[in-house]
């Protein structure tokens, strides 16, 4: 495993030297022994073994707690979304140093705060939404504005997207968007929440393209177009410590990608992932 800290360098016409593009924090060599990553709030961290992460964080409800909360395979890597982090992205690096870079896109402050429920691709981007989380904790803080927020690997800062259909639920009244998904029809179903200020008001819809105003849907409708869920094959991957539990798995270039967590029933203690060479 390589060290990066500076960004990608480019030389003009002239001679001069600029800087371009997001820089990686590392360039991974996967070989004989697993690379292992923990989880913090500067990023991600190295760790020598899995034993490394036990008793490192207290457990707390997963809406508070980092873990990677959704991975998409890509065709080049695979990319991620950090409950109170920001985004991670692994694909194969062909520079000086050849392996596998390591790309950390920091929501800062803003993201901190708040729970990731969705990550899609809208118009071929990543697109990470934000909400409010209060069921476990009562805040006073408002739901989050921007809350649509992806990244490119123009920088490692990542910027607001607006969405046509979300617009018509506005963070300053108070609306959360705590689910927005894609359904096997190919459509879009999102869900929209206001539980401060009187009554709670919860609303499901689907969407063509999020293009515009959603339709309207019934409760069954919503929960019946989830996606089935992929069955997790751990046995190529290394043994987890007792509590230990793998929750992604993905393949960057010819290397295996796995996301893991310290569970305890709806709470969350150490997480990170490891890299191998299968």
């Amino acid at each position: 495993m390589f060290g990066a800290c500076t960004r990608v360098v480019t030389e003009s016409g002239s001679g001069l030297i600029t800087w371009s593009g997001a820089y990686p924090t590392a360039i991974l060599q996967t070989g004989e022994h697993p690379l292992w990553f923990k989880l913090t709030e500067n990023g991600p961290v190295h760790i020598e073994t899995i034993e490394d992460a036990e008793g490192i964080y207290a457990f707390v409800p997963w809406p508070y707690a980092l873990h990677i909360r959704f991975l998409n395979e890509t065709s080049d890597g695979v990319e991620m979304a950090v409950n109170r982090d920001g985004f991670l992205r692994l694909s194969p690096f062909s520079g000086r140093e050849r392996g596998i870079a390591l790309y950390h896109f920091s929501g800062g402050d803003h993201w901190r705060q708040y729970t990731v429920g969705s990550f899609i691709f809208y118009n071929e981007r990543p697109i990470a939404v934000l909400y409010l989380d209060e069921r476990f904790l009562n805040s006073n803080i408002s739901p989050p504005s921007p809350r649509t927020l992806s990244f490119n690997m123009n920088s490692n800062a990542v910027f607001p997207v607006s969405i046509p259909a979300l617009k018509d639920f506005p963070e300053d009244e108070g609306w959360n968007i705590d689910v927005l998904r894609a359904g096997e029809n190919g459509l879009m179903f999102y869900r929209a929440a206001r539980r401060r200020g009187g009554t709670p008001v919860v609303r499901m819809f689907r969407s063509a393209d999020l293009s515009g105003a959603g339709e309207e849907i019934p409760v069954d409708v919503f929960f019946n177009s989830l996606p089935r869920q992929q069955v997790l094959d751990a046995s190529l991957l290394p043994p987890l410590p007792a509590g230990f539990f793998y929750t992604g798995i993905g393949r960057v270039g010819n290397s295996l990608f796995a996301s893991w967590e310290e569970q305890e029933d709806y709470s969350i203690g150490a997480a990170g992932f490891v890299v191998i060479k299968p």
